[in-house]
């Protein structure tokens, strides 16, 4: 029986098959493409309505959609999404905004807000707030009560979240006494000052903050005794001694410092 022996194709037919498949190919593509452009221009893909879900305490639907539509660029297969989380991000209260799409023409953004803990004030003497993250935010201090909030300083954005953390750690141990704290404050050294609701201040010094926890809970601890024997009211303390504190008393001695109590 006769075999048969494939005769190898010459090499230039085989270069001419080969980019006619590519060719082909290419042409493919460029038609897939084209129909993709073309049905991503459809009036039926363009969005018709966004809806808004989580925090929309500050600001209502209408406001949003307002300041933030016109910076949506593009249909459901062309739009940016993270230019869109910029977009609602931008609108004043917004602190954080997730955007999704929904086949064929709809947008859905769910927002979180900030919420005010405290006024920030910069060393500039500017106001802003502080939000529930320690982080500071541009807003209309009109929209939220200031005699409510605390106000922290600092030499910059960042000690914000330090003053926060702070804050909620001395809180609790002023409670006791029935005093709140209406300031907080870190100095260019790093140094913590802060004003009660009574009129007093405190001078609490460097350190970490379980140090500085510990002085005021030492503080706490004994005051009440310390100024039952002075028989007058206090009006300043230093906590930067490492044995005790000074009370600066109120009355006739007043720009006198009381001493150390020990406690």
């Amino acid at each position: 029986m006769a075999s048969t022996v494939a005769t190898p194709l010459p090499p230039d037919v085989r270069v001419m098959n080969a980019t006619a498949l590519a060719i082909v190919a290419l042409a493919g593509a460029v038609v897939v493409a084209a129909a993709l452009a073309w049905l991503a221009r459809q009036p039926a893909f363009a969005f018709r309505s966004i809806r808004l879900e989580g925090e929309v305490t500050r600001n209502n639907a209408a406001t949003l959609r307002a300041i933030a539509a016109p910076r949506l660029a593009g249909n459901y297969f062309t739009l940016d999404l993270q230019g869109a989380r910029r977009a609602f991000e931008a609108v004043p209260w917004v602190r954080h905004a997730v955007v999704r799409r929904v086949f064929p023409n709809r947008l859905v953004v769910e927002l979180e807000e900030h919420h005010p803990v405290a006024v920030w004030k910069d060393e500039d003497g500017n106001d802003r707030l502080v939000n529930s993250h320690g982080e500071v935010f541009e807003a209309n201090l009109g929209d939220v009560d200031e005699e409510l909030l605390p106000e922290f300083a600092g030499p910059d954005d960042e000690a914000a979240a330090a003053a926060l953390s702070l804050h909620r750690a001395l809180v609790p141990l002023l409670r006791p006494l029935d005093l709140g704290v209406t300031r907080l404050a870190m100095s260019r050294r790093g140094s913590w000052t802060m004003e009660l609701d009574n009129g007093a201040s405190l001078a609490l010094g460097r350190g970490s903050e379980a140090e500085l926890q510990a002085r005021v809970a030492r503080f706490t601890r004994t005051v009440t005794q310390v100024v039952s024997r002075q028989r007058r009211g206090w009006s300043h303390a230093d906590l930067r001694h490492g044995d005790g504190y000074a009370l600066t008393m109120k009355g006739p001695l007043a720009s006198a410092a009381a001493g150390e109590a020990q406690p």
